[in-house]
């Protein structure tokens, strides 16, 4: 299915968190990739959404 890959990021006081997700084009059927920077813990929802 599709990796993850997961970096902390430090901002001043906040912490941060770039996710990277691969997704299938259902038209094409090639992958693109999804990049969000989020809090930490809004990552599960994330990579559970379609």
């Amino acid at each position: 299915m599709a990796k993850k890959s997961v970096a902390t990021l430090q901002t001043g006081s906040k912490r941060l968190t770039k996710a990277i997700k691969m997704v299938k084009s259902p038209k094409s059927g090639s992958y693109t990739f999804v990049e969000s920077i989020m809090a930490p813990d809004a990552t599960k929802d994330f990579f559970n959404k379609k």
